[in-house]
């Protein structure tokens, strides 16, 4: 399953975020942007990683926010913020953080499709340094291998 298209709306470049939370709700307004979700998903995402840690620095410099499928997501979606400063999020071996990317699915099956796209992208460890130093959209895109939908947002085809 490719990936879902990530719009320049998707796409946040040197985001100034206090904490964690602030970069993962960066990477939630993105999505919100996008159409692909509400400005609620956000805070869900938040919420997963209180109650369930740092899980989500799956890599050095880079955290996948998520949360589980519902009424917020409104279409399959992917954002991605760079951070100007990076921010720890308590992992103990990946912090701290450079890259956020949020994920948006409908169904559990899509969850394990789009994490398994990004596993793909992610097994080169120059990636993520690469989308950190990026300041164009297009150079995000072509590096995560993510079609463009315009900035129609939610407008997936």
């Amino acid at each position: 399953m490719p990936l879902p298209p990530l719009p320049d709306s998707a796409i946040a470049i040197a985001v100034d975020a206090d904490d964690w939370r602030a970069a993962v709700h960066a990477a939630g307004s993105a999505l919100a942007a996008s159409g692909a979700t509400t400005d609620a998903y956000a805070d869900r995402m938040v919420d997963v990683i209180e109650e369930y840690g740092a899980y989500v620095v799956v890599a050095p410099g880079l955290a996948l926010a998520h949360a589980r499928p519902g009424p917020e997501v409104l279409a399959e979606g992917i954002s991605v913020v760079t951070l100007a400063h990076p921010v720890a999020f308590g992992h103990a071996h990946n912090d701290p953080v450079q890259v956020v990317v949020g994920l948006a699915v409908r169904t559990a099956e899509g969850h394990v499709a789009s994490v398994a796209e990004l596993a793909n992208v992610f097994n080169d460890d120059a990636v993520v340094a690469s989308i950190a130093r990026a300041t164009a959209p297009g150079e995000i895109r072509a590096l995560l291998g993510a079609p463009s939908a315009g900035d129609a947002g939610g407008g997936a085809a």
